[in-house]
């Protein structure tokens, strides 16, 4: 079973910059992609970004492209969201997930496990 923890959530104002972690735990047979996701008030879940177990970024949403960057170190045990130029609409709880490599980030396909988001809000 996998087990994750985000933070480094806040208060940031317009065009700022945050960085969230995702802590990742856990034993599986499984090389699991690691991806962030967030849920806006009033809004579904989407996602936002994804990184392989190998280190390959293998989905950025074209809302944050040029703006938000995952990476990840020691073989993906903490993987991160450099988050730049940042808007209000930006403004949303964000969870990092563990995602079967056989799932989809961008439709949420193959999420097996979610940690507890952290709250990210951008002030106008």
């Amino acid at each position: 079973e996998v087990q994750l923890q985000a933070s480094g959530g806040g208060l940031v104002q317009a065009g700022g910059s945050l960085r969230l972690s995702c802590a990742v735990s856990g034993y599986t047979a499984v090389d699991y992609t690691i991806g962030w996701f967030r849920q806006a008030p009033g809004k579904g879940r989407e996602g936002v970004a994804c990184i392989s177990a190998s280190g390959s970024i293998t989905y950025t949403a074209d809302s944050v492209l040029g703006r938000f960057t995952i990476s990840g170190d020691n073989a993906q045990k903490t993987v991160y969201l450099q988050m730049n130029s940042m808007k209000p609409e930006d403004t949303a709880v964000y969870s990092c997930a563990g995602i079967d490599p056989r799932g989809n980030c961008q439709y949420l396909y193959g999420i097996d496990y979610w940690g507890k988001g952290t709250l990210v809000t951008v002030s106008s």
